[in-house]
């Protein structure tokens, strides 16, 4: 079996343990005759084959109930509060608006006068008004930047 370069190996064959079917009690079975018979139907199909069945009803849809009116009242009143709603959410946002707008100019005056502000310093603290320095006359002398002049 086993070429001859090839060493033997003991083969161990296994055999499945066979599980017992479960035991089933079954509950004997009673037959029950229909409150009516139905009726035995047989169609002649047009290649002359007959297939009998069961007629069977047709299952019939509940009929629809009538849904009720809806008054005119009750929709005026829901459309008048959706209205409402509507017109209230408006004015709130508009008024929201008008703050916003109103705190935006304020920051813009304030900024302005900031702006301004900080170029009337710099102009009143600047050395730069009289180029040619302070002339003072004292008992007809003139005295320019420390040097007498007569």
């Amino acid at each position: 079996m086993y070429p001859d370069h090839t060493p033997q190996r003991a083969v161990e064959v296994h055999h499945p343990t066979p599980i017992p079917p479960p035991v089933v009690h079954s509950a004997p079975v009673v037959p029950v005759q229909p409150g009516t018979v139905p009726t035995v139907a047989s169609i002649v199909l047009p290649d002359g084959r007959v297939v009998t069945g069961y007629a069977i009803d047709a299952v019939r849809p509940e009929p629809d109930t009538a849904k009720p009116a809806v008054s005119r009242t009750a929709v005026n009143v829901a459309l008048g509060g959706v209205g409402f709603l509507a017109v209230c959410g408006g004015l709130l946002l508009l008024t929201s608006f008008i703050a916003a707008l109103t705190a935006f100019i304020g920051q813009l005056i304030i900024l302005a006068a900031v702006i301004f502000g900080g170029w009337i310093a710099v102009q009143v603290l600047s050395g730069s008004g009289h180029r040619g320095g302070a002339t003072v006359n004292i008992r007809r002398a003139v005295f320019k930047r420390n040097h007498f002049h007569g």
